[in-house]
């Protein structure tokens, strides 16, 4: 037992003495003589390879009044029987600008001294040059065309069957400029030919409004007044026929409202009394007071033809009040006759252009600044919709003017712009037009003149 565990111990190497190490800074200044860094590319020359140090004629740093440091206006260039190696600079450069630096020590293994020089260093990154080739001239640079032939060659020998697919759809859509070189002349001319019957900008505005569900209207109009004449609205032979000399015999409020077509209603009971309680010219009150007759006529006509199929003697019977030309007026104006039959149909087009026409009206007895809220209330439709409608009609906001001004005090470029928007009125306008402070948040669709209209939203590039 003894004998074999003396026999499986290991001695022990003694300790090997143990040398001091010393770091100590060169005194010798090292200048442009060297020593460089010098880093090889994929060719590494023999260690015999001598170097020589070259210096630029100028320093680019001193060009710009940079002083340079010792080594970068230094270039290395040796060579061996087959290559040449020379400081590639821009690879040099990007190195020292990366901010990688090197110190150089000696260590001298007899004293266990190693000296450090006093300057960082900067690699020198070479670049090779076979002698052999020099003498070839180098090849031209591939064409767009040559490489993607070559490209699909390659992609047609190893390719799968989905890149061969992919190379066939490129070549079947490819278009050869300089065949199509010949025959350009000839689709210019067919274009042209093509675009002959096309509109003109102007054609196309003036086919686009008179298209538009609204009444006619005058662009040039400079007075809100004129922009949707009367007669455009209300033609002038229901005009004269419309009568409205049984106001005249009344005593309230109650026994008037019973003489229009369509009494439930909150604005036209508003407007009712805001027309007989006016200091107006009694010529005034009467022609304000046949707007609201026609008015009221145009709502008992739309509640009369919600039903697809329209009974002319239910329209006479709602409309009783007023003349019957106007019952034929409307039913000829705001409904259709399909072909093939002689029933009267109400469709979302003539819905639409019978509210713009009574919108139009509407501006007329508010002053143009019609409140679209309580409207909106009457028809049971959303406000945003009667905005829009009454959009259309060209109305645009109102900007805002301080209690001391009125419209006509305002300069003329501060007055409402195309925007067609919905705003409140200032203070100074409802003095004007006689609204009670209590409304002065609601919102009015104000018409200016001279009209305009949205524009189309473009859709947006994705």
């Amino acid at each position: 037992m003894s004998a074999a565990k003396s026999s499986s111990r290991k001695r022990k190497r003694d300790d090997s003495p143990t040398r001091e190490l010393t770091v100590e800074l060169s005194s010798t200044k090292t200048g442009k003589g060297g020593p460089y860094l010098i880093s090889y590319p994929a060719v590494t020359p023999p260690e015999s390879t001598a170097f020589k140090c070259y210096a630029r004629k100028k320093s680019k740093n001193l060009e710009h009044g940079i002083q340079a440091e010792p080594n970068d206006d230094i270039l290395l260039a040796g060579e061996t029987d087959v290559v040449e190696f020379m400081t590639n600079e821009a690879e040099t450069e990007r190195a020292a600008d990366s901010g990688s630096q090197y110190f150089l020590a000696v260590h001298n293994r007899r004293t266990g001294k190693v000296t450090l020089l006093p300057q960082a260093k900067t690699p020198h990154l070479l670049t090779h040059t076979v002698k052999a080739l020099k003498s070839i001239e180098p090849a031209a640079v591939p064409s767009k065309t040559q490489f993607r032939e070559a490209k699909n060659a390659l992609g047609d020998t190893f390719g799968t069957k989905k890149a061969k697919a992919a190379i066939r759809a490129q070549e079947r859509n490819h278009v050869d400029i300089g065949a199509m070189a010949g025959v350009m002349n000839y689709v210019m001319d067919s274009i042209q030919k093509g675009a002959e019957g096309l509109m003109t900008t102007d054609e196309a505005k003036e086919f686009a409004d008179s298209n538009r569900l609204i009444p006619s209207f005058d662009a040039t109009a400079t007075e809100p007044n004129d922009v949707y004449p009367l007669h455009n609205i209300i033609p002038e032979a229901e005009w004269k026929a419309l009568s409205v000399s049984a106001f005249d015999s009344t005593t309230n409020d109650k026994e008037r409202l019973a003489l229009l077509p369509h009494r439930h209603s909150d604005w036209v009971r508003r407007q009712l009394k805001a027309i007989t309680t006016s200091k107006d010219s009694a010529k005034t009150k009467k022609k304000n007071l046949k707007i609201l007759l026609y008015i009221s006529g145009m709502l008992a006509f739309r509640q009369a033809t919600f039903k697809k199929d329209i009974e002319k003697d239910r329209i006479y019977e709602k409309l009783a009040p007023l003349p019957t030309i106007v019952a034929d007026s409307l039913l000829s104006r705001f409904t259709e006759v399909p072909r093939g039959t002689v029933l009267h149909q109400s469709t979302s087009a003539t819905k639409t252009n019978l509210l713009t026409h009574m919108f139009a009206l509407c501006l007329k007895l508010e002053n143009f600044a019609a409140d679209t809220e309580t409207i909106s209330k009457d028809l049971s439709m959303k406000t945003s919709e009667i905005n829009q409608l009454f959009k259309t009609l060209g109305t645009h906001h109102l900007p805002r003017i301080s209690s001391t001004k009125s419209l006509s005090d305002v300069n003329p470029s501060l007055l409402p712009v195309p925007g067609c928007k919905i705003s409140k009125l200032s203070d100074r306008e409802r003095t004007r037009l006689g609204i009670a402070d209590s409304v002065a948040e609601t919102k009015r669709a104000v018409l200016a003149a001279p009209v305009e209209f949205p524009k189309p939203r473009l859709k947006r590039k994705t």
